[in-house]
């Protein structure tokens, strides 16, 4: 292993909800706004979150996940992703300790340990004084791997409510104070956050909010160079084929380092929109997950979605995960109205009132372009119906999947499944070798 030379620190919550992304993103916007290269990054399996680090960084948001990508995948994304940066900011995933099931695998702490970066912890202080000492101590002394360098009091009351926590938590430093601010804040939504593009997000008043209430000289002089993998970035080959990747309001939920996957294989990447009735001359198509369900009107009528089924019947490779799952089945069923879709599958969606599926999936692929162990994780609000003869190839061992335990419906070289995968695990390269075959023929 070798030493990087960015600087990196992660911002960590005692548990969800206490503040950590308005933490973790006005620390990244008041960085950016004193001129410093800040390379962004989530713990865990989520798009959203990313989008706004991307916007406020204007740097790809990666992810860092030690059940997806394992902890060698881990010191290779850092290592491969942060050069140029002058500082790396990590967002964590819910509680500091919090990973899968019972175990640190995928939690903060795991990914704190990994790359041995000193952690801030975001402590929501409102309604206590001195307990919030205990729950620092606890935290600080759980597990003697990971460093808890510093701490932010959020949901502070005043300045003399400030000044007693501090009184009380002499051993680490108090690095900021954030005092209750209803204007600062990220709206939520059915599936976690609004996307950045979404919505009017100005940075400025995140900015100043934390360059106010936070010693940022002191942030930087906690962190520290992780410790990752040597990597050699390979000569990116010319590109020989095109994969055309759905990107608007209804599919927006991708990683970034799918992309640069592709592009690694020779791919080059066409972003269109299905809501706009777009359609590309492309080699394959990949239509990640989103908002489906906020605009079937749209999609319905998109000259895309009439498309799609015959390109599918000439046998162009073509991959959905959940939202697009949902988008190329026969029909998606939202509030008893029934919307025609791309019907490339014997199948039908409906869209439920309850969260039918959340977590990490690990599975075995018999067939079609995914074979062999596939990680990732799953997280949605609809039902997929197959009739009897349609095949599914996918069998999981961790995760709901489609039906009995199965995820991965296929239809010549189509195939769709709830599973959003991560590129380390999802065979990119017979994808991509697949796309080219048919380009051939």
């Amino acid at each position: 292993p070798v030493k990087h030379m960015t600087q990196a620190v992660l911002i960590a919550g005692t548990n969800s909800g206490v503040g950590k992304p308005t933490a973790s993103m006005g620390l990244m916007a008041a960085l950016v706004k004193r001129g410093m290269q800040v390379q962004p990054y989530k713990v865990g399996p989520d798009y959203i979150d990313p989008s706004y680090h991307t916007a406020i960084c204007k740097r790809a948001s990666r992810n860092l996940d030690t059940f997806m990508m394992e902890v060698e995948g881990v010191k290779r994304e850092v290592a491969r992703t942060s050069g140029g940066s002058d500082i790396s900011v990590i967002e964590g995933v819910m509680g500091l300790f919090d990973g899968m099931d019972s175990t640190e695998v995928a939690s903060s702490a795991h990914v704190a340990k990994s790359l041995d970066v000193p952690v801030i912890l975001v402590v929501n202080v409102h309604g206590m004084s001195r307990s919030a000492a205990a729950i620092v101590k606890g935290y600080a002394e759980f597990d003697p791997g990971v460093e808890v360098a510093g701490v932010i009091l959020n949901k502070v009351g005043s300045p003399r409510h400030a000044k007693m926590i501090r009184d009380c938590i002499p051993d680490i430093p108090i690095v900021g104070a954030l005092p209750r601010n209803k204007d600062i804040s990220v709206p939520s939504r059915h599936l976690g956050l609004h996307m950045a593009f979404e919505c009017e997000f100005d940075t400025s008043e995140l900015a100043g909010f934390i360059e106010e209430n936070v010693d940022l000289d002191a942030i930087i002089g906690l962190s520290r160079e992780p410790n990752t993998y040597a990597y050699e970035e390979k000569e990116i080959p010319e590109t020989d084929l095109k994969i055309g990747v759905a990107m608007d309001k209804a599919f927006c939920f991708y990683y970034a380092d799918m992309f640069d996957e592709f592009r690694r294989n020779g791919a080059e990447v066409v972003f269109f929109s299905p809501m706009a009735g777009e359609l590309p001359d492309v080699d394959g198509m990949y239509f990640g997950g989103g908002y489906p369900e906020l605009y079937p009107c749209e999609l319905e009528a998109s000259a895309t979605t009439k498309a799609l089924k015959d390109l599918s019947a000439d046998g162009m490779p073509i991959y959905g995960e959940c939202g697009g799952l949902q988008y190329l089945s026969t029909s998606y069923e939202i509030d008893d109205i029934t919307y025609k879709m791309a019907d490339l599958f014997p199948a039908r969606t409906v869209l439920t009132k309850k969260l039918q599926a959340l977590g990490y999936t690990e599975g075995y692929a018999h067939g079609a372009f995914i074979k062999g162990p596939v990680r990732g994780h799953e997280f949605h609000y609809s039902a997929t119906y197959c009739d009897n003869d349609a095949r599914l190839t996918f069998e999981m061992k961790r995760g709901k999947g489609i039906k009995d335990g199965w995820d991965g419906i296929v239809e010549h070289n189509s195939l769709a499944c709830y599973q959003h995968a991560h590129p380390v695990s999802f065979p990119v390269k017979a994808f991509v070798d697949m796309c080219r075959e048919y380009k051939r023929s």
